[in-house]
């Protein structure tokens, strides 16, 4: 482990850092935080649960506490763009945290939220700005916002910001920032579009990797349990008698889903609470307190809602739906585990969902453990595979071979296994 006191940060962050309690950096920390006090652009692959949002937050209080400067009216030094409201105000807690022994303005803006505060905290000035790509690109429409003196661009979670459709938004905004500036990405997952990206946006990056692309955290112990669709309701009623389940993150696919599974906690008398787009981001904010804060056992997220979620002593994450693409089922799990603790992922997979369990096990390559103690296993499920769907397909190919254009049989054949 590497000591914050030897990443040559200026005092008054490293009497912040002690001040949290904190004395050793991370695997991320460590390896990014020199290489961008030195200036270099970073491309940086870390899961949740890393640090990551201090790997970046720290060399930027350093490099403003080095040349402080009185802040411009509506014109940022740092910018960093995050893809949810929650992420946005994560950050910008951090930041006041670490800088808390620093005379910098920071301020956060975000679309749910009135934009009046916002344009206000601009006109008085800032030095570093968190901002949603949504509400950023309104206060540059409305003349509130200038990019000119940014010297430090950061795109935080640069996977989930083009999953949520920001990529055109991502590259105005990159437009608007000077030239000469360090640019920084982070991001679970590097797929290629993430790549393309970074790699028109970031000069001879160093690129920092604290874990394979696309695989779990290594102390999330993983169980699946088939169980029909109609009795997933009843089973997490059921799992949640267990008290050794004492703070559950639970992700559904859809807002109405995630209001559903909340009442039927609370009938059987469990305290929870729901985040997700429908909700005002006051009642989010009040919900993720709460859960942070103890007071409610559950929180029910769906996953553009739970981007961002940074709370410590989640013991299990629920997928009472799984995720359609392997990569948020990553983001998922990665909300427990976390700051070297031990968690439980528990996802139900009902018939529909076989498909989907098997992407997944096949991107984090090892197979999930299936639990057949409870009330609802389903057999039948456990034991669907698509050897029946294969059989078909080989009855099918000697026709499709004697078409004209065979490859096109097989590619067909290959895509449907």
């Amino acid at each position: 482990m590497t000591d914050f006191a030897g990443l040559k940060l200026a005092q008054p962050i490293l009497r912040a850092i002690r001040d949290e309690g904190y004395s050793q950096a991370t695997p991320i920390q460590a390896q990014s935080i020199p290489l961008l006090i030195e200036g270099h652009d970073l491309r940086g692959v870390a899961q949740t649960g890393t640090g990551k949002t201090a790997a970046f937050a720290l060399p930027i209080l350093h490099r403003l506490a080095e040349n402080p400067g009185k802040p411009i009216r509506r014109q940022p030094r740092a910018l960093i763009l995050a893809p949810t409201r929650e992420l946005a105000a994560q950050i910008g807690d951090s930041l006041r945290t670490y800088g808390r022994h620093l005379r910098l303005h920071t301020t956060v803006a975000f679309g749910g939220a009135s934009i009046r505060p916002q344009i206000q905290a601009l006109s008085r000035g800032v030095h570093i700005l968190v901002a949603t790509p949504g509400r950023l690109l309104d206060l540059m429409n409305q003349r509130h916002l200038l990019l000119d003196a940014v010297e430090v661009f950061v795109l935080d979670e640069a996977d989930r910001m083009l999953d949520m459709g920001f990529i055109t938004d991502v590259k105005k905004i990159a437009a608007a920032v000077p030239q000469k500036r360090q640019t920084v990405l982070f991001s679970a997952t590097m797929p290629k579009t993430v790549r393309r990206l970074a790699d028109g946006l970031l000069r001879d990056p160093v690129q920092v990797e604290v874990a394979p692309s696309a695989t779990t955290a290594e102390k999330v112990e993983q169980r699946v349990l088939f169980v029909p669709k109609e009795k997933k309701l009843t089973l997490i009623g059921k799992l949640l008698d267990d008290k050794d389940i004492e703070r559950v993150l639970i992700f559904t696919r859809t807002k109405h889903r995630a209001d559903r599974v909340t009442r039927q906690l609370r009938q059987n008398g469990i305290k929870a609470d729901a985040i997700h787009g429908d909700k005002a981001q006051s009642a989010r904010q009040r919900a993720l307190k709460s859960f942070r804060d103890g007071r409610i056992r559950a929180l029910v997220a769906t996953d553009i809602a739970a981007r961002g979620i940074d709370v410590d002593g989640i013991t299990h994450v629920i997928n009472f739906e799984l995720p359609t693409d392997p990569e948020s089922y990553v983001h998922r799990i990665g909300r427990t585990a976390r700051g070297g603790a031990t968690g439980i992922a528990i996802s139900f997979c009902d018939h529909e969902e076989r498909g989907a369990l098997r992407d997944i096990e096949k991107t984090i390559r090892q197979r999930v453990q299936v639990i057949e103690d409870h009330p609802f296993h389903s057999a039948e499920i456990a034991n669907h595979s698509d050897s029946k769907k294969t059989k078909s397909q080989q009855k099918k190919r000697p026709n499709q071979r004697r078409r004209r254009k065979p490859q096109h049989s097989k590619q067909t054949a290959r895509v449907a296994a």
